[in-house]
């Protein structure tokens, strides 16, 4: 299986501990953050990764190399400008297998990507979000779903019918990327609700939490997690 990590964003919301690395890397108890993702991967059962690197990139090219020391493979994606979470899937797509995950480059997250990805193989769709029932505990649900489907996403026009949360991460058919502008800023905030139109972004719940690094919060809460301080 293949994972595209999407590494490319600038972090604002961090301040300090991003002015001069990218929000990936921010260390935790002696590793960087993407380090920890990476080990997770790996002990899933993942080895083949793509990294959509921009803002800083080239730290994580240089620390990372093709991730032969760590076990597994890693090629990379250069953004020269932002291109967005689509984006930067599009600038990818050469390197993308059919189908692929997908995953934020700030988000942790506990998935058994193998069933993912039978039960997505069974289902004949374009893509799939896994999503927790979140109702506002970690951060605002933004997703309704209705059977084994997504019927409603949006993270700027919130409903009382949303008590999901997009889980952070995803699975696509690489003919999804046609839907992308080639070399514009697009968001897979602006492709879910082109998927959901058409009937093809099947939804897949998971139960156990998420943790993500996105603000000072919630960089803190990862690092009581991990069991140490931010650095």
């Amino acid at each position: 299986m293949q994972v595209a990590i999407l590494a490319g964003g600038t972090a604002t919301r961090l301040g300090e501990l991003t002015k001069d690395k990218p929000k990936s890397m921010v260390g935790i108890q002696g590793s960087s953050f993407l380090e920890y993702q990476i080990e997770m991967l790996k002990k899933r059962g993942v080895t083949n990764i793509i990294l959509c690197i921009g803002h800083l990139g080239n730290q994580i090219e240089d620390y990372f190399a093709d991730g032969g020391r760590f076990g597994l493979s890693i090629r990379y994606s250069r953004e020269d400008k932002p291109l967005g979470t689509a984006g930067a899937l599009r600038k990818a797509r050469d390197l993308l297998n059919d189908p692929f995950f997908t995953l934020y480059g700030d988000s942790f997250l506990f998935l058994d990507f193998e069933a993912i990805m039978s039960y997505f193989l069974s289902q004949n769709k374009l893509g799939l979000m896994t999503v927790y029932k979140n109702y506002d505990r970690y951060n605002p649900s933004n997703t309704v779903i209705q059977g084994n489907m997504v019927k409603k996403f949006s993270k700027k026009q919130k409903t009382p019918d949303m008590t999901y949360i997009e889980y952070g991460a995803n699975i696509l058919r690489k003919r999804v990327l046609e839907l992308i502008p080639e070399g514009e800023p697009y968001g897979l905030d602006d492709l879910f609700p082109r998927l959901i139109e058409i009937n093809e972004l099947l939804s897949y719940e998971v139960k156990e939490r998420f943790y993500e690094i996105g603000s000072p919060e919630s960089l803190k809460e990862f690092a009581r997690f991990i069991g140490g301080d931010t650095a």
